[in-house]
């Protein structure tokens, strides 16, 4: 039984050679009836090529999926590409974005500047806020102007909305601005309309206290508080803010200042009221010549008065 089973093996070789001998003629006959110039073998092919054809897209089926494949896979990169250039112009235009909306609020805020009503007497240095030194316990802000440009301490500070305090320091080039809302701050002010005047003091939070009030009782939420000139440090009429009152009851001031985007400020030169110490001179009707008045200088001797003509003779 063992030596008979080598020998049911030994007719797969002979025909695997006679299948592939048939194969090659085949091949070899099909490449001669190709060559073959003829017209009936011309028709005879083309017999063929419509019998055979037709029914061969089968076999193309899976070189079309592939090119088919090849093209998608190549539309696909350009789309990738097209993306990571879009997600890149994407940023830029976020960055432009945000340049555009500082400008605007920059823009915003020179304009209400330009918008600020102001005695045309004063005149003023705008600077910009260059850092914010505000602490628990001291609330101020640097600008960039400074004794170069002529600042003096105590002028006010103001931004397009209202005071922001005044000018504490005097550098070179820089000034410290003490804001309203400092614990050292203390400014006299006018509640309007009842015209009952104040003090505005800070303590460190957004809404500064109101305190020594006449008549408080004459007082509402809402009214408007400006600079009353008092003492001379600031010009009168400065808006400073509205009156608000806290859950205790307290009378404080809302500030019309942005203190959260202090950006440009402007301070007035304030040189002080002019001060008169000579009395004026008389009184006189226009066109005619003051009489001066006579003093005991100017008053004749009274024995020059009562000498006679015949003294005079004699």
């Amino acid at each position: 039984m063992a030596r008979e089973r080598p020998q049911e093996g030994d007719y797969s070789g002979p025909l695997k050679r006679l299948l592939a001998g048939v194969l090659v003629m085949c091949l070899i006959g099909l490449f001669v009836l190709w060559r073959i110039d003829s017209p009936r073998v011309e028709r005879f092919r083309a017999q063929v090529v419509d019998k055979v054809v037709p029914s061969f897209d089968w076999a193309m089926a899976p070189v079309t999926a592939t090119v088919n494949l090849l093209r998608d896979f190549q539309s696909y990169q350009r789309i990738y590409q097209q993306n990571q250039e879009l997600r890149r112009e994407l940023q830029q235009m976020k960055a432009w974005k945000e340049a555009a909306l500082q400008l605007e609020q920059e823009n915003a805020r020179l304009l209400d500047l330009n918008n600020v009503q102001l005695d045309p007497r004063l005149t003023y240095v705008t600077g910009v806020v260059m850092a914010d030194s505000g602490s628990p316990f001291r609330q101020s802000v640097l600008i960039n102007v400074g004794a170069r440009d002529g600042i003096v301490d105590g002028w006010a500070a103001m931004d397009g909305l209202g005071l922001v305090g005044r000018i504490s320091g005097v550098g070179e080039r820089t000034s410290r601005v003490i804001l309203l809302t400092d614990t050292s701050s203390r400014i006299a002010v006018t509640i309007e309309p009842s015209g009952q005047h104040a003090l505005l003091s800070g303590d460190n939070s957004p809404a500064p206290v109101v305190s020594f009030l006449e008549a408080p009782d004459q007082v509402r939420p809402g009214d408007r508080v400006v600079a009353s000139g008092d003492g001379g440090v600031f010009p009168a009429g400065l808006h400073v803010g509205r009156v608000a009152r806290d859950p205790s009851g307290r009378l404080r001031v809302r500030l019309s200042a942005d203190y959260e985007r202090l950006e440009f400020l402007r301070v007035l030169r304030n040189w002080g009221e002019e001060q008169i110490t000579e009395p004026g001179g008389p009184v006189t009707p226009p066109g005619s010549r003051p009489i001066p008045l006579s003093t005991d200088r100017d008053r004749p001797d009274e024995t020059a008065d009562e000498t006679t003509p015949e003294a005079a003779d004699g």
